[in-house]
């Protein structure tokens, strides 16, 4: 009954565009403002009462040449009143400030989209320098699009003359003047973003003054001009979402505010130390702006200091963590494998980005999960487990908090850009809907109450001493140590056993885990969409589509991906085929050869930017029998 009562759910998804749900992008030069923009669209939405999800995507240049399409910075948001799990294929709204903009982003705006454009970016050295062969306005480009073409840079001058700024002082305040038009055509009420406006510029009170007439000029504009006639374009009414208290959460914001959670339903103070990374770096910024004394933020000189610093703080009684990306985290590995031969509670966040090296550091991908589940010397496994959401990091810093410190190991929670800078609805948990008891350690403050190497059978995890109770010194190091006095020791029996216990705690780890089941589906049948971390939206939406078409699909998503899930073979058999999308060339389905004897169809995507619905939708239709 439940499984039906989804799938006539799935059935009556609202799928109209421009009536249930609409998607707007906005793009420009990375000094355009368009990330402000975009966040205070999506803050309008959010007090609307919309359901929505966002995509920023950053320019990897810290500042490209002006005009260059190297430089284009843009954010896409999908709004709805009902059910929302991805920013969008195409919108249906561009917002192009220059031709580098439109150049990037013309080919993804939806049939009949709506081309909001400044004239002032369309000159013809710009339409060259963002390698047009002509002018796309008059050579049937945007030819199927309705176009607004506004000099929009002229009208954010005369909004905001009287407050006696420079040309390139008022020019900055055109993102205020887009948005106000913008909101206008979304019906929504300017007042919301006005405030936030004013509290950004609130130290300086000509430009908040200018970005304030800038905004409400752009709304007017949209009511006593031309685009009245027709009244606003898009009234996506609110979503009837469940009572409760929500706030507009990116994934770093979550991932913050999870690390928190654990450390207090743990009991035990938080030290963070990092070293700043994109796109890692807002988790630190976020938890050095809050002040409590429980919480200790440290900026590391580089990776290696900072893993070093949380290994410290972790063997005095702290719940340490750190993050980074993949290059950050290529330095933590000889930390990583100290705090696995220490047996430490470490909670370590990668935050994956694309490409090896440097790569492109604000692009989206998934190719850390080989590194972080064996990317270390000798035998060290550890935990891994994903994020799924932006609203799913606060679970996962929790699980990932959880495992660490039942087991006394160091634990890696992956996340990817774009889950980190992107936002969604979010239901803040009650405290009282918080479980401590999963957390609590066996910390020992006293000789009788333990040993610092006695092992939990059920867990293999050690006790945790405080550094400093009298009768409770012990020894901890990288060397290989005795199993039961914590001595240095080159005894090959010795070794075996310690390999074995540090083996073993992935083995207790994995029978510890409820079995996995389905997102969607019955849990067989011909064709299964296998995902993991960030992939879940696309996959999800994919998948409804496809049984909403009548076609025979499930989805299923992992959490834990070191250890697997103890069904997932059983699972997985009940299967024909195995569709599994990944941002990477392969790395879980090289993971799952001989786990399950149904065929496994790789979907590889490295292109930076996290899978579109509809690339799913196609490879569904592909796999499924003819």
């Amino acid at each position: 009954m439940i499984q039906a009562a989804m799938d006539a759910d799935l059935l009556q998804l609202p799928r109209e565009p421009g009536v249930d749900f609409v998607r707007v992008r906005f793009a420009g030069d990375s000094g355009d403002g368009i990330q402000t923009t975009g966040a205070l669209f999506t803050q309008s939405a959010a007090d609307f009462g919309n359901n929505f999800a966002t995509f920023p995507d950053y320019p990897a240049e810290i500042r490209a040449p002006a005009g260059t399409t190297a430089g284009v910075s843009a954010f896409s948001l999908n709004i709805g009143s009902g059910a929302i799990y991805t920013h969008g294929d195409l919108p249906d709204v561009l917002v192009a400030f220059n031709a580098a903009a439109l150049a990037m982003h013309w080919k993804s705006l939806g049939p009949d989209g709506l081309l909001l454009l400044d004239s002032a970016g369309m000159t013809t050295r710009l339409i060259q320098r963002a390698g047009f062969p002509a002018d796309p306005r008059q050579d049937g480009t945007l030819e199927g699009f309705e176009v607004i073409e506004l000099d929009i840079s002229s009208l954010t001058i005369a909004a905001t003359e009287e407050f006696g700024l420079t040309r390139k002082q008022s020019l900055q305040a055109r993102n205020m003047w887009a948005l106000g038009l913008t909101l206008w055509l979304f019906a929504k009420d300017v007042e919301p973003a006005a405030k936030e406006v004013a509290k950004k510029f609130a130290r300086d009170p000509e430009v908040a003054g200018a970005n304030l007439a800038a905004l409400h000029a752009g709304h007017a504009y949209g009511e006593t001009h031309e685009l009245a006639k027709s009244g606003p374009r898009y009234d996506i009414a609110p979503a009837p979402l469940p009572p409760g208290l929500y706030r507009a959460a990116s994934g770093s914001e979550a991932l913050t505010l999870g690390v928190v959670a654990a450390a207090r339903l743990a009991g035990r103070p938080l030290f963070y130390a990092s070293y700043p990374i994109t796109p890692a770096s807002p988790i630190l910024h976020r938890l050095a702006g809050i002040q409590a004394p429980d919480i200790t933020v440290f900026q590391a000189e580089d990776e290696i200091a900072a893993a070093s610093a949380a290994i410290g703080a972790a063997f005095g009684g702290c719940l340490a963590t750190t993050a980074s990306s993949g290059p950050g985290l290529a330095l933590m590995t000889e930390a990583l494998g100290l705090a696995i031969a220490a047996e430490l509670p470490l909670l370590v966040i990668d935050v994956q980005r694309a490409g090896p090296s440097t790569g492109m550091p604000t692009k989206t991908e998934q190719s850390d999960l080989l590194f972080a589940a064996s990317g270390r010397n000798g035998d060290t496994p550890l935990p891994v487990i994903a994020a799924k959401s932006p609203a799913d990091c606060f679970d996962a810093a929790i699980e990932a908090a959880r495992i660490a410190i039942r087991h006394m190991t160091p634990a890696i929670l992956l996340a990817d850009a774009y889950l980190v800078n992107a936002a969604a609805p979010w239901r803040l948990p009650s405290r009282d809907a918080l479980d401590p008891e999963p957390l609590r350690p066996n910390i020992l403050q006293a000789p009788g109450e333990g040993h610092p190497f006695r092992r939990d059978p059920e867990t293999l995890g050690r006790d945790w001493p405080l550094p400093g109770t009298p009768g409770l010194e012990h020894r901890i190091g990288g060397l290989e140590r005795d199993a039961d006095t914590g001595q240095v020791s080159y005894d090959p029996a010795n070794h075996q056993r310690m390999t074995e216990i540090r083996c073993g705690k992935i083995d207790r780890i994995r029978s510890a885990l409820p079995d996995i089941a389905p997102e969607i589906g019955s849990g067989a049948g011909p064709l299964a969409v296998l995902g993991w971390g960030s992939t879940y939206g696309a996959i999800h939406v994919a998948t409804r589509r496809a049984r909403a078409a009548g076609q025979e699909v499930d989805h299923i998503h992992l959490r834990h991906l070191s250890p697997l899930p103890p069904n997932l073979e059983e699972l997985l058999d009940g299967y024909d085929r195995i569709l599994l999308p990944e941002l990477n060339m392969g790395q879980l389905a090289w993971m799952l050869r001989g786990t399950t004897r149904t065929p496994v169809i790789p979907l590889r995507k490295v292109a930076g930017q996290p899978f579109l619905a509809r690339e799913i939708s196609n490879a569904i239709r592909e796999a499924l029998p003819q």
